[in-house]
């Protein structure tokens, strides 16, 4: 078992009702998705939090919402955030069996146009409609953006829209580049 995976089940079997929201979210990367799909925290200004905070003190007040039952949440979540994975090898093994696969492209228009995987396309209103009217998918769609982390967002809103064969690249672009496609340019945002 690699050293990162063993600090990380550390931190994860440490997260409890006394940990900060940055230790939660450093353990479960989806905590605040799954906060707000549930119990509408974290989304907005009203809503929001500070890293500092604890999961008790967010919880008490956000009307008093039990800190077990949302711990135990954001565990379900993240667990169910992690089948939606797919690494950049298993991905160039399902594109290259099955050529229904849709590859979306969550980047920024720049982002695409300057390096993405062969055909992808760019999330843009015409795509988002496509896929929309095609009800609950049939054919797998894969959400790719730079690293991984914004991916996750975006298949949750088609999940939330009725798809269900929607996969997210772990690691994003830079992980395919790394993995599957080193002639990929790699690159850093910001």
């Amino acid at each position: 078992m690699e050293v990162k995976q063993v600090i990380r089940m550390t931190v994860t079997e440490a997260i409890g009702p006394q940990a900060t929201m940055r230790e939660v979210l450093e353990a479960y990367p989806g905590a605040q998705r799954a906060l707000f799909r549930r119990y509408h925290i974290g989304g907005c200004s009203s809503c929001g939090f500070q890293p500092e905070e604890t999961l008790e003190q967010v919880c008490g007040r956000n009307g008093g919402v039990d800190v077990n039952e949302a711990l135990e949440h954001i565990k379900t979540s993240h667990e169910q955030d992690a089948k939606m994975l797919i690494s950049p090898r298993e991905l160039a093994d399902l594109v290259a069996q099955d050529k229904s696969v849709k590859l979306v492209d969550v980047r920024s228009r720049e982002e695409f146009e300057a390096v993405h995987i062969e055909g992808s396309v760019l999330l843009a209103q015409p795509t988002m409609q496509e896929i929309l009217a095609e009800g609950t998918n049939t054919r797998p769609i894969v959400i790719i953006d730079h690293q991984g982390k914004q991916s996750p967002d975006a298949a949750a809103y088609f999940l939330g829209h009725g798809l269900q064969n929607v996969r997210c690249l772990r690691g994003g672009i830079d992980a395919w580049a790394q993995e599957v496609d080193p002639k990929l340019r790699r690159y850093r945002v910001g």
